[in-house]
């Protein structure tokens, strides 16, 4: 009797698992194609008007990539825009380089060179602030400095933005993809992503827990960043710019977001060990620094995305265990068409499940032992991080 009670307590355990999971993904395969693909033919038009666009690149010690990014901008063929290039205190050859392109082609782009951090801001929110301040625009791009552009996608963003009337517009880069680490750590981080956020849901302004921000493609309105408050509220946020999309969205503005597979290319970091280090100043400010809510979103991806493959192993489990898994494959091979991560990397997840979490950890421990986090050569402390880095914060009032 304790048996088969406790067989019929693991069956519907593993179907509460498989029934969420296929919910997901059938709104994934109706829904997905309802996100526009700014690499189609049909974009590639200019908007109406001549709205001018700053694109600020924010930069310290990226003498390696800084030229290639500033290079993609030059080459835009929008006629309307010019690059603000914001130094932010390195101490390599980015500034110098800079400058030497401002030099070359002042009538389009302009170098700003940050000293000293204000105090009570981040480094990079302060160097966004600073060229925020600088520039007058109808629109406003914040990038970073590793990040290449086709020559047209920012016309067609803009395009997008103004027929859409987006406050707010997110264009999702494609990764490039150098080593078989890199694409299992991901691809499931995209494949996670789609928990947390929907694509499809993010134009709907009833859905406030689906909101969208990337650093390296935050396109937003200058008169909806001043309607918000700009980014002083945000001084200490240490993902500025999905903070910056929740703003957005808790203020009832138009937020959108788009495809471009291959229009807006990105390299993460160098190796499974390199995006590993680069998510560990991230991961724990998404949690608010908080461990019981980061150790339940372990919790979370043992029960979800781990489980079911011991699942396969008893004959009770392994029909819940197997639509699990071919949702995971489901979800990997639409994912791909658009950012280009190799679907086949679906058949590594749980090792990409596993790099995540320890991640996170990582995230946490570290910045407990520096009781803080040191980013672009400053301390800040956990106390002061704390009253900006909450999830629930920016919530709609309505």
């Amino acid at each position: 009797m304790i048996d088969r009670i406790w067989r019929d307590v693991i069956a519907l355990s593993a179907w509460g698992i498989a029934i969420p999971w296929c919910v997901r993904t059938s709104a994934l395969i109706q829904n997905f194609s309802l996100v526009p693909d700014l690499s189609w033919l049909d974009w590639n038009v200019s908007p109406t008007g001549t709205p001018g666009l700053i694109v600020v690149v924010t930069a310290r010690d990226e003498a390696d990539n800084i030229a290639a990014t500033l290079d993609t901008l030059l080459a835009q063929d929008y006629p309307y825009l010019r690059v603000l290039a914001v130094d932010d205190r390195s101490v390599d050859a980015t500034g110098t380089i800079m400058d030497e392109y401002a030099a070359r082609r002042p009538d389009r782009l302009t170098a700003l060179h940050i000293t000293k951090l204000e105090e009570g801001w981040l480094g990079k929110t302060f160097a966004m602030q600073v060229a925020t301040q600088s520039s007058d625009s109808e629109y406003l791009l914040f990038t970073d400095a590793d990040v290449l552009f086709s020559p047209s996608i920012l016309r067609r963003a803009l395009a997008y933005a103004e027929q859409s009337q987006a406050a707010h517009l997110v264009v999702m880069p494609t990764a490039q993809v150098r080593s078989r680490g890199e694409g299992i750590v991901l691809g499931f981080i995209q494949m996670l992503g789609l928990w947390a956020s929907r694509p499809w849901r993010i134009a709907d302004p009833k859905a406030q827990k689906d909101i969208i921000g990337v650093g390296s493609f935050n396109l937003v309105r200058r008169d909806a960043l001043e309607a918000i408050g700009g980014l002083e509220p945000q001084r200490l946020t240490v993902l500025e710019d999905v903070i910056l999309g929740r703003r957005i969205k808790a203020a009832g503005l138009p937020q959108r977001v788009a495809f471009a597979p291959g229009m807006v290319l990105v390299h993460w970091a160098k190796g499974m060990g390199g995006i590993v280090r680069a998510m560990t100043k991230n991961l724990f400010s998404a949690f608010n620094f908080r461990p019981f809510l980061l150790l339940g979103a372990c919790l979370w991806i043992v029960v979800f995305c781990l489980l079911p493959i011991a699942g396969l192993v008893w004959w009770v489990t392994l029909l819940p265990a197997l639509l699990v898994l071919s949702c995971v494959a489901v979800t990997y091979r639409e994912l791909s068409a658009v950012s280009e991560v190799d679907a086949r990397y679906g058949w590594l997840y749980p090792l990409g499940a596993l790099i995540f979490m320890y991640g996170m950890l990582r995230s946490m421990v570290v910045t407990w032992v520096n009781r803080g986090i040191i980013w672009r050569g400053t301390l800040y402390p956990l106390r002061e991080l704390r009253r900006f880095n909450s999830p629930f914060q920016w919530r709609s009032k309505n």
